[in-house]
C-alpha cells in the first residue's frame, strides 16, 4: 500500500496541508502512520465528513425535486420538438448545410461576374457606366445572400427530399 505525505494529500482534495492537519486533529482523516496516510481511506474518510456537514447532499434529495426536474426537462424537450416541427427552430446540421451551400453559390456568383461582364465593360468608355453596371451585379449577388428565409426553407425542403 502506497503512503503519502500531507502535501499530497492536500493538492489531492484540494485543500491546505493545515486544512489537512486540523482534519487530523479533528479525528476526520487519520494518519497511517506519523504524517503519512492511505490516499483512498482519506478521500472516502473526507467525502463522508462533507457529506455530513451538507445535509441537502445528493443523498437527501427528495423523489418530488428530482422528480419535478424531469418533468421540467421533458417539457422543454417537447416545446423544442414543436418549434423544430413549425420550423420556428433549426437544426445545427441544416443550418450548417444552408449556409454551405448559401456561400457556394455566393462565391460562384461572384466570380461569375469578370466573364459576365467583360464582354459588356470592353465596349464601355465612361468609368461612371462601367462602376454602374459593376455595382448592379454585386448588388444583386448581395440581395440573393441577404434572403436567408428564402434560401433556407429552399435548401430545408431540398435537404427533405434527398433524405428520403
Amino acid at each position: 500500500m502506497k503512503l503519502y505525505d500531507s502535501k499530497a494529500v492536500a493538492r489531492f482534495l484540494d485543500i491546505t496541508e493545515r486544512r489537512v492537519r486540523q482534519l487530523r486533529d479533528e479525528n476526520v482523516i487519520a494518519e497511517v502512520r506519523p504524517g503519512l496516510y492511505n490516499l483512498k481511506d482519506t478521500n472516502h474518510r473526507y467525502i463522508n465528513y462533507l457529506r455530513k456537514r451538507n445535509p441537502e447532499s445528493e443523498e437527501s434529495i427528495s423523489y418530488n425535486t428530482e422528480r419535478a426536474k424531469l418533468v421540467r426537462a421533458k417539457r422543454l424537450n417537447e416545446e423544442l420538438e414543436l418549434k423544430l416541427r413549425e420550423n420556428q427552430l433549426h437544426s445545427t446540421e441544416d443550418v450548417e448545410t444552408v449556409m454551405t451551400d448559401m456561400l457556394v453559390n455566393f462565391r460562384a456568383r461572384l466570380l461569375a461576374i469578370p466573364a459576365k461582364l467583360a464582354p459588356i465593360l470592353s465596349k464601355k468608355t465612361s468609368q461612371s457606366e462601367i462602376a454602374k453596371i459593376l455595382k448592379s451585379s454585386i448588388i444583386d449577388a448581395l440581395n440573393e445572400l441577404s434572403d436567408f428565409d428564402k434560401t433556407f426553407m429552399t435548401g430545408e425542403k431540398h435537404n427533405e427530399t434527398s433524405h428520403h
